[in-house]
């Protein structure tokens, strides 16, 4: 089992390597610049105060009843959703792409300014994450004001499979 665990977590590690690639390749414009997401911006540039450590957010989700548990998204990239995430959570697109943060916007349309809601993404290292800060501040944008992001230090893999939190793993 705990190879099958090992196997999960290098194939999320290669994935978000060339996640990160791509997204670098598809952010360049014609010109050889990069080209302008709104809102972009890394995710490091999030103050402390919005952050949530992963195992803070495992003791969160356990310890909540039915109808307190935060809304948890997932705003990366859907290949990664797919193969492994955490329980309950909603994919919500890609952060850094305008259709990413439409999806986003519809997730949350029917939710209260005051639900706590939980970014995740984990595709890569939490200083290069392209996705967590523009989801953050759309959701802000729209008067949301308990909003709170999973620090993800490496990746999804490295910080919440293999730190043993609870994980929903395709078939």
């Amino acid at each position: 089992m705990k190879r099958m665990g090992l196997a999960v977590s290098a194939t999320l590690a290669m994935g978000a390597l060339m996640a990160c690639i791509v997204l670098a390749l598809e952010t360049q414009s014609a010109a050889g610049r990069p080209a302008q997401v709104p809102s972009a911006g890394k995710a490091a540039e999030l103050a402390t105060a919005v952050q949530i450590e992963p195992e803070v957010l495992a003791k969160l989700l356990q310890g909540s009843k039915t109808g307190t548990k935060p809304v948890v998204l997932h705003v990366g990239f859907k290949n990664f959703y797919d193969q492994a995430r955490i329980p309950g959570s909603y994919y919500a697109g890609p952060g850094f792409r305008p259709e990413g943060l439409e999806l986003l916007r519809q997730r949350v349309a029917s939710l209260q300014p005051e639900q706590l809601i939980v970014l995740y993404c984990g595709c890569c290292p939490w200083d290069k994450c392209p996705n967590v800060k523009p989801a953050y501040d759309a959701l802000h944008a729209m008067g949301f004001t308990n909003v709170k992001v999973v620090h993800i230090a490496e990746n999804f893999g490295a910080n919440w499979m293999n730190a043993g939190l609870p994980t929903t793993k395709a078939h």
